[in-house]
């Protein structure tokens, strides 16, 4: 397993969302920080080898409620999670932009800079979440 557990930039994430420093802790979000894709628990498991999958899967739950990462839709079914950046917490998510997966590598990337709109819908229909998936190569295969 990684050693990850005195990162100073990890332990101030940790920190400030309220969480306990544990290596696994330390381990998910030390891989988070050091992938530029969103990733889905098969794949954050086969990284931390010789993690247990209902920790990881705990993991990741928590991360979510306390907004260090958000579900990154891929449009294939495929739950995967990203980094959040800019002022996530508990209380509210604050990553509304689209997400980019390519059809060639499989990589699902947030597009931070590209927000997802805002859609009125009709009569009593009340949103909830909106996802804006963009399909297509990504950077590294279009090269």
């Amino acid at each position: 397993m990684l050693q990850t557990i005195n990162n100073p930039p990890i332990i101030e994430l940790l920190e400030k969302h309220g969480l306990r420093k544990t290596a696994i802790r330390t381990q998910v979000l030390h891989v988070f920080l050091n992938r530029r894709e969103a990733l889905s628990h098969a794949e954050v498991e086969e990284l931390l080898k010789d993690a247990d999958r209902i920790t990881v899967y705990r993991t990741l739950k928590t991360f979510e409620d306390k907004g260090l990462i958000h579900k990154a839709i891929d449009g294939g079914g495929k739950t995967k999670y990203a980094l959040c950046h800019g002022g996530c917490s508990e209380h509210a998510h604050h990553d509304h932009h689209a997400h980019f997966h390519c059809d060639d590598c499989g990589k699902t990337i947030c597009l931070d800079t590209v927000a997802a709109p805002q859609v009125q819908a009709p009569g009593k229909f009340r949103v909830v979440a909106t996802h804006l998936v963009l399909t297509g190569q990504c950077d590294a295969c279009s090269e």
